[in-house]
C-alpha cells in the first residue's frame, strides 16, 4: 500500500525519504473565519487542504510530492465582527510563515508551493515574497487554488464566475469535502450581495464584512449542490496539479 501524501501521516523516516526523492512540498495556507449561517468557520482551511491533497494524489505516481500541515490562521480582521474568527497581524503572519518555511528548508527540501485558500491572504503573501527570497534558500512559489481554476469554475457556477464567500462555490465544495458540516436548514438564509462594493479605481479602503453583508455571505449559497461541488473540486485539483507539474513553475 502506498504511503499517504500527507506530511502529518508520515514518519520522520518517510519524510527523510521524501527529501532524497526531491519531493515538492505543498503548503496549504488559509483562514479560520465566519462563513455565514450555514458553514463552519474552518471552510478555507478544510477546502485548501482537501484541494492540495487531491492534487498531490493526482500526480504522486510520477512527481514526488508531500502536503505539509495547513497554516489555518491568516489575515481575517474583516471577519472579526461576526465572531468565531482568528486573525494574524502582518508581522506575526510573516514570522509564522517564515518559521514554517525555514523548518522545511532545514530538513533539506528544495521546492515549496504555497497554496492559498483565502482571499484576504493574497496581498500579504505577495508582499512577503521578497523577504522570503532574501532569507530562505528555497524555491518558493505562491498561488491561490481557485484562481488557478477560474475559467473552469465559471462554466459550473450559475450566479458568479468565481469563488466569493460562503457562496454557491464554497458551499458546493463543502457538500463534497465535509457534507455533514453544512447546515442545510440554514441555506434559505445564506445569501448576500453578489459582489462586495469597491471604491473608485486607485482608491483603497478597509471595510468590515459587517458593513457589506448582514448574513456574512457574498453570493448565493441557495444555488449550491453536491453535483456542482464534484465538478468544482475536479477543476481546483487539476489546476494545482498542473502548476506542480509545470517545469516553468520551477524555472
Amino acid at each position: 500500500m502506498p504511503h499517504s501524501v500527507m506530511w502529518k501521516f508520515l514518519t520522520a523516516a518517510d519524510l527523510r525519504a521524501k527529501v532524497q526523492s526531491g519531493a515538492i512540498v505543498v503548503l496549504p495556507v488559509a483562514s479560520m473565519e465566519q462563513h455565514g449561517p450555514h458553514l463552519p468557520v474552518g471552510v478555507d482551511s478544510i477546502l485548501s487542504e482537501a484541494v492540495c491533497q487531491a492534487a498531490a494524489e493526482r500526480i504522486a505516481g510520477d512527481t514526488p510530492v508531500v502536503v505539509a500541515p495547513t497554516l489555518w490562521c491568516g489575515m481575517a480582521e474583516h471577519h472579526m465582527g461576526f465572531g468565531g474568527t482568528f486573525t494574524f497581524d502582518i508581522p506575526t503572519y510573516r514570522t509564522v510563515l517564515q518559521c514554517l518555511l525555514k523548518s522545511i528548508e532545514r530538513h533539506g527540501f528544495k521546492r515549496v508551493l504555497i497554496v492559498n485558500g483565502h482571499g484576504g491572504n493574497i496581498a500579504a503573501l505577495a508582499a512577503f515574497l521578497p523577504d522570503i527570497a532574501r532569507d530562505i534558500r528555497l524555491q518558493v512559489r505562491v498561488t491561490t487554488y481557485f484562481e488557478q481554476a477560474r475559467a473552469a469554475l465559471a462554466e459550473v457556477l450559475e450566479d458568479q464566475d468565481g469563488v466569493h464567500h460562503a457562496c454557491e462555490a464554497e458551499t458546493s465544495l463543502m457538500m463534497v469535502v465535509a457534507p455533514d458540516s453544512v447546515r442545510r436548514e440554514k441555506l434559505s438564509e445564506a445569501f448576500g450581495p453578489a459582489h462586495s462594493s469597491a471604491p473608485p479605481a486607485g482608491v483603497a479602503r478597509y471595510r468590515s464584512f459587517r458593513d457589506i453583508t448582514p448574513s456574512g455571505v457574498i453570493g448565493d449559497a441557495r444555488r449550491s449542490s453536491a453535483e456542482k461541488g464534484e465538478k468544482l473540486m475536479t477543476a481546483c485539483r487539476d489546476g494545482i496539479a498542473a502548476v506542480l507539474r509545470n517545469p516553468e513553475t520551477w524555472s
